[in-house]
């Protein structure tokens, strides 16, 4: 029920001791036989007030966006953001709760993006008139210009957000909205980049990656709120890397030929050496469908017709299972070649029998 976070607290306020907070920390870590910077622990219930606390909330956000759609699309979004600053106010600074934190984080920066693009739908005869019927480059540029606009706004909304609340959320939604601006910002600069649209984006999920990483090389034991920040981002970071990739590899594009099936599961195993590496399993858990369906394209092609889909569970699903049954074994083969990038890295206890 207590984060890495909550524990720090304590010990900031004096409620309890360092040695008695590493003691507990050693003492989790052999009851799980597992290091705590292993855990990717991140807070999303303290109990389940956060669920009632939520529900209430998404009530309330919902019926004053209705209520503001109705007269303006503009005022819905100003309506939220608002509800959504002044509910933080009290279940964020004052009882910090995690579940309605996250929840009211995004509804802010949502109603931020909707304010903006309630403005525009206000005015879209407007841009319409202006632009004309035959000007598709335009078009596309001044979408382009909105876009970026909006990603802008809500960028600057996490930013103000973060620095009042500091929810660990909101790093990412605010670095995803920057990475939206960039993308924007090159579909202005050069109209063609639309055909590329699928490898700008892995270049922004790289970049996120390369942040998170930031984040989480300044906290490598992962007792402080930057952990918790660099799992959020390594969780919006990855899809932006795994489903460009397999996009432009026609993964769900027709019959998988079993040559990309094969490039498929290698790529998963790649996926999955980072994963060890850096201690996060977020590019697993991204690349699943994917991975899945080229099994079972695998096994089709083989002439398991009936049993394909099964095979393929049990498959994957052994290998995620004997992934994390041995995950600190794993992470010792893959992080020792490093050298010293290693010892940036999130620590690998020297035996299995510390954690015993």
């Amino acid at each position: 029920m207590y984060s890495e976070t909550d524990l720090n607290s304590a010990v900031e306020a004096g409620a309890i001791s360092p040695e008695a907070a590493a003691a507990f920390r050693d003492h989790i870590a052999s009851m799980r036989s597992a290091p705590i910077a292993d855990e990717e622990h991140f807070r999303l219930l303290t109990g389940f007030n956060d669920i009632f606390v939520a529900i209430a909330a998404a009530l309330m956000l919902v019926a004053v966006a209705w209520i503001g759609g109705e007269i303006k699309p503009w005022l819905g979004g100003i309506a939220v953001a608002a509800l959504a600053w002044g509910l933080a106010e009290y279940f964020t600074r004052v009882r910090r709760m995690a579940l309605p934190s996250i929840l009211l984080l995004l509804a802010f920066v949502g109603g931020i993006a909707a304010t903006l693009v309630g403005v525009v739908a206000d005015n879209v005869e407007w841009l319409e008139r202006t632009i004309g019927p035959n000007n598709e480059m335009l078009a596309r540029q001044v979408g382009a210009a909105i876009a970026a606009t909006v990603g802008l706004a809500t960028a600057a909304a996490a930013w103000v957000h973060w620095r009042r609340f500091m929810v660990p959320i909101t790093v990412a939604a605010g670095a995803a909205a920057v990475i939206g601006v960039l993308i924007a910002l090159i579909m202005i600069a050069f109209p063609a980049a639309h055909d590329w649209a699928m490898p700008i984006v892995l270049v922004g999920g790289v970049l996120m990656f390369l942040f998170a990483m930031r984040w989480d090389m300044s906290d490598r034991e992962r007792k402080t709120r930057r952990a918790d920040v660099a799992f959020w981002l390594h969780l919006a970071a990855a899809p932006m890397i795994a489903h460009p990739i397999f996009q432009m590899l026609g993964v769900f594009d027709g019959a998988v030929q079993p040559g990309i099936a094969a490039i498929v599961l290698l790529l998963y195993v790649g996926f999955a050496i980072v994963a060890l590496a850096v201690a996060r399993r977020a590019l697993l858990v991204s690349s699943l469908a994917y991975v899945l369906y080229a099994m079972y394209a695998l096994l089709q092609t083989a002439g398991a017709v009936e049993l394909g889909a099964a095979l393929t569970a049990l498959v994957i699903g052994s290998a995620l299972l004997t992934l994390s049954a041995f995950w600190q074994p794993m992470r010792r083969l893959v992080v020792g070649p490093l050298g010293g990038l290693g010892d940036r890295l999130p620590p690998v206890p020297v035996r299995e029998a510390a954690y015993a």
